[in-house]
């Protein structure tokens, strides 16, 4: 079978993508998700973050968002922030352990992403990274 279409061959990057990870992040006792929601979460501190901002950025649903959020909190990585524009709501604010974290955590991402993209060149690694935006409609920062 020819691997020409983009949906089989993006799956099969994310299966991969889990194949370098597991053993890599498993070593801090993360999943996947669990790292990508506290490296954005470290990336807003300290003001934190709304579970609504996780559900948007994350395109997650809302009890998906709540589990993760809360084995974060079991694992003493977050911890919850009064909202002080809006009683209801509240902030998710990295602790003091998942801030001793920070620099370390980036090594672990920057490791993936090259194990990751290892057969590629820089200059294809940004122009793969460039269709991806563009195929998920991600303009700026995000």
């Amino acid at each position: 079978m020819k691997l020409d279409k983009a949906a089989i061959l993006i799956k099969k990057a994310a299966l991969e993508f889990d194949k370098i990870s597991i053993p890599i992040l498993g070593l801090y006792d993360l999943t996947d998700s669990q790292y990508k929601v506290i490296k954005f979460i470290l990336a807003k501190a300290p003001q934190g973050v709304r579970l609504a901002d996780l559900e948007k950025y994350f395109s997650m649903t809302h009890p998906t968002a709540i589990g993760i959020v809360q084995n974060l909190q079991k694992k003493g990585l977050t911890q919850n922030a009064e909202n002080p524009h809006d009683a209801r709501s509240h902030y998710i604010v990295p602790t003091e352990k998942a801030l001793a974290m920070r620099e370390e955590l980036t090594t672990v991402g920057n490791r993936l992403e090259a194990e990751l993209t290892k057969n590629l060149t820089e200059i294809e690694r940004k122009r793969l990274v460039s269709l991806l935006r563009k195929m998920l409609a991600i303009n700026g920062e995000d």
